[in-house]
């Protein structure tokens, strides 16, 4: 039978034992033996003794082998009892594991009473292994590689074989490994089956794939071992050994003079036997002619160098170009560098093919000039072109023309010249671009263009005039000699005819009364007032012709007539805008603030009109008369009118202290007469800010006193207190008095252009004081003129 190796039975130590009676054996193979035989019996009155005899078993050491095949039992050995007379009374008994369907023995038990002679004893039966299992390589077969050129002994792979029998008991499970197809490449280790490299400089390019068969043998090889087999893929891998070369060393290629610039004009393809990275090319040209007219590149998918044209051919120029081509690998192994050079060179010849070409300009663009308002037919300027081929074909010019554009120039179409054909303007148009074509006269189909610029030259032939368009403010304050505005002019011409301009007024008219004019001889000038004052109600619009001229060649100028404005300017600010204008242009309320306004109007205009609404509805009246209201009120401790009791004296009158003696009645009784002010005129010379002295703060006080006590003695009235406010105005104040009182009559002498400085709040006082002053002076003038006259 077939054992497996891990349950095989261990060396059998078949011992022989006298074990007591009821023993039971517990080993595999154990086996056990009773023998028996028959006693004498005595009297059953008598006790029955038991005596032990001696044990005198003949054995030898038992083995079974297994895989037993054969119609017969297998003769395992034999046991004999020294009891056993040989008389054919005792027999054998065979127990445990396997007795009976396994093992078998011949009976030894005492025939005549049936009883065993000895006790059971133990035999363990060891089953021998055979070899019968054959090496095996479970994962087989296998794929490995090695790179080329690797040296002698060089690991590769390691191949295992398994063997069923068993490996302590005799060669049956000893494997050693031989290679039976793959020599002289591969070797391989008896005894770990590790697989090396046996030749050495193994070529991928000679050699890629290896089938190596490797055999596992049993029986430590000898002769009756069984074996098995199995196959390993070996692959070298490539290495940087392969420079590349370049099939043969010179080329031609044919190119016309027509290719165009940057495109491939020809290839070039060196070889590398290696493979991958190890056969990238870079190609490139060693001369520098060739280089200089063209370049090589490397096409990755194929590994050729394509050469592309860096300039223009030119058959008559050049008719041939020699390139000296070098190609080399881009990755290098240091091993191999005792190979030599990893690159190869090789020599292209490119022929330049004559091809029939379009004419060719002298330049590559033209710029003219020609001077605005020049004749009609005027020349600009020329353009040549010539056949660049060897006939040398005559040359024909033409200007293209758009639709959309006016023709200002026409061409001569044999001699290339360009002259004018309308009248041109600088200020409208100062550059004009046209495209002139050549073509050859034997072959008008061979066309060329070039790009012409016509610069428009100036001349002085527009006049300057002033810049400002709007209305100039005069304010009414504004003094002699004051600048009211700075004036400029412009002009259409180039910089060089309108570079400075003059202004003045027109010549052959009166002097103007009212202005005058100042050239800063810096292309500007100044309006400046000639009189003090203006006024808007007397005058309110000015109008002020104005010559100004340019300095070009000829000289050229025009007159503008200005509009001034007199407007009662803001004081305290630079703007120069009419105070209506000023409140407009303040208040900057945009729509919407225009709108939130409106709709504030509109809320109280509901609301009032609600209220309205109300009142009559409740039948109130709108308004409630007075006597309404003091028909309802009960008054105690009843007051004087205050300030509104105008009725009860006559206020005017104190302030007048030099009336208070003369006024002594009640606003309340009818007076016969009121006496007028007496009015005194101020010292001639400059006005003092306080015109009061103290003597007349004195009198007020006495009089207010006076007039106090007379009210208190006074039983004629009924008993009310009177109220009273004095106008009068104190030292003490900063601006100083300007009251009037006490001056009226004759003509001042005294010098009012001070108030000009007193600030706004004096601004109408110092008008009106202008006003009488320049009245006066104008009377003056006017008489000094006519005593003159």
């Amino acid at each position: 039978m077939k054992v497996n190796p891990s349950s095989c039975l261990c060396p059998v130590l078949l011992c022989l034992c006298f074990l007591e009676r009821g023993y039971e054996a517990s080993h595999y193979g154990q086996a056990k033996v009773i023998s028996r035989s028959h006693n004498a019996t005595h009297n059953h009155t008598e006790t029955e003794v038991h005596h032990r005899p001696k044990r005198g078993w003949i054995w030898n050491q038992f083995f079974v082998l297994e895989e037993h095949i054969g119609p017969d039992a297998q003769y395992v050995g034999k046991l004999h009892s020294n009891s056993d007379k040989g008389d054919g009374s005792v027999r054998y008994i065979l127990s445990g594991e396997g007795a009976g369907s396994i093992f078998i023995i011949n009976e030894a038990i005492d025939r005549n009473n049936n009883k065993p002679l000895e006790p059971e004893s133990e035999f363990i039966i060891k089953v021998q292994d055979i070899n019968d299992n054959a090496p095996k390589f479970p994962d087989g077969p296998f794929v490995t590689s090695v790179p080329e050129m690797s040296e002698v002994g060089t690991s590769v792979f390691q191949v295992t074989a398994t063997d069923a029998d068993d490996p302590t008991y005799g060669n049956s499970a000893r494997v050693v490994y031989s290679v039976l197809h793959g020599q002289p490449y591969f070797s391989v280790d008896p005894k770990t089956g590790i697989i090396r490299t046996a030749l050495a400089d193994m070529d991928r390019e000679a050699r890629e794939h290896y089938s190596v068969v490797i055999q596992a043998k049993d029986m430590a090889g000898q002769v009756g071992g069984l074996s098995g087999s199995t196959t390993v893929n070996i692959t070298l891998t490539d290495i940087n050994d392969n420079p590349p070369k370049f099939p043969q060393k010179n080329y031609q290629v044919f190119v016309p003079e027509s290719a165009q610039v940057g495109k491939p004009v020809g290839k070039i393809k060196a070889n590398d036997e290696d493979i991958g990275i190890n056969a990238e090319i870079k190609y490139s040209i060693l001369n520098p002619e060739g280089a200089g007219m063209f370049s090589i590149s490397t096409d990755k998918d194929t590994r050729e160098g394509v050469i592309t044209l860096r300039k223009p051919l030119n058959y008559e120029k050049k008719k041939q170009y020699s390139l000296h081509i070098a190609a080399e690998n881009t990755h290098l192994d240091p091993r191999f560098s005792y190979l030599g050079s990893f690159k190869d060179d090789a020599t292209l010849k490119i022929t330049v093919g004559d091809v029939d070409e379009p004419p060719v300009f002298s330049m590559d663009y033209y710029i003219m000039e020609v001077y605005e308002n020049a004749k009609v037919g005027t020349e600009v300027g020329a353009v040549t072109a010539r056949d660049p081929d060897s006939k040398n074909s005559p040359v024909r010019y033409f200007i293209e023309r758009r639709e959309d554009k006016e023709v200002y120039f026409d061409i001569e179409s044999i001699s290339g010249v360009i002259r004018t054909t309308q009248l041109l303007d600088r200020e409208d148009t100062p550059w004009h671009n046209i495209t002139v074509m050549a073509t050859e006269e034997d072959n008008p189909s061979l066309q060329s263009h070039v790009p012409v610029t016509v610069q428009v030259l100036d001349v002085n032939d527009n006049p300057p005039k002033i810049s400002t368009e709007d209305e100039i403010i005069i304010c009414e304050s504004t003094r002699a000699g004051q600048v009211i505005q700075t004036i400029t002019a412009v002009d259409k011409d180039d910089f060089a005819n309108g570079k400075g301009f003059s202004f003045s007024f027109p010549g052959g008219v009166p002097a103007n009364p009212n202005f005058t004019i100042k050239d800063n001889e810096d292309s500007t000038a100044s309006i400046i007032a000639r009189r003090r004052r203006f006024h808007r109600l007397t005058q309110e619009l000015y109008e002020l012709p104005v010559v100004v001229w340019d300095d070009g060649e000829p000289v050229l100028s025009s007159t503008s007539t200005l509009t001034l404005r007199v407007c009662s300017c803001q004081r305290g600010t630079r703007l120069k805008i009419c105070q209506g204008e000023a409140f407009l242009s303040s208040a900057g309320l945009s729509t919407g603030a225009l709108i939130a306004i409106l709709l504030c109007v509109l809320i109280l205009l509901a609301i009032v009109i609600l209220f309205i609404t109300l009142r009559r509805s409740k039948k109130e009246p709108l308004i409630i008369s007075e006597e309404d209201i003091r028909e309802n009120v009960v008054t105690y401790d009843d007051e004087g009118g205050g300030e509104e009791d105008t009725e009860a004296f006559d206020i005017i009158a104190l302030r007048n202290p030099a009336a208070a003696e003369e006024l002594k009645f009640r606003r309340d009784v009818r007076p016969e007469c009121i006496r007028p002010w007496s009015s005194r005129r101020p010292a001639r010379g400059r006005l003092s800010p306080s015109s009061l002295d103290v003597d007349e703060e004195m009198d007020v006080r006495e009089f207010i006193k006076q007039r106090v006590g007379e009210a208190d003695q006074d039983t004629s009235v009924p008993p009310y207190d009177s109220l009273q406010t004095y106008a009068y105005e104190g030292q003490g104040s900063p601006a100083g008095s300007i009251s009037s009182l006490g001056s009226a009559g004759v003509h001042s002498e005294l010098d009012y252009n001070s108030l000009d400085d007193w600030g706004p709040k004096f601004e109408k006082i110092a008008e009106l004081y202008g006003e009488e002053v320049e009245t006066a002076s104008e009377s003056t003038e006017k008489a000094e003129s006519e005593k003159q006259t």
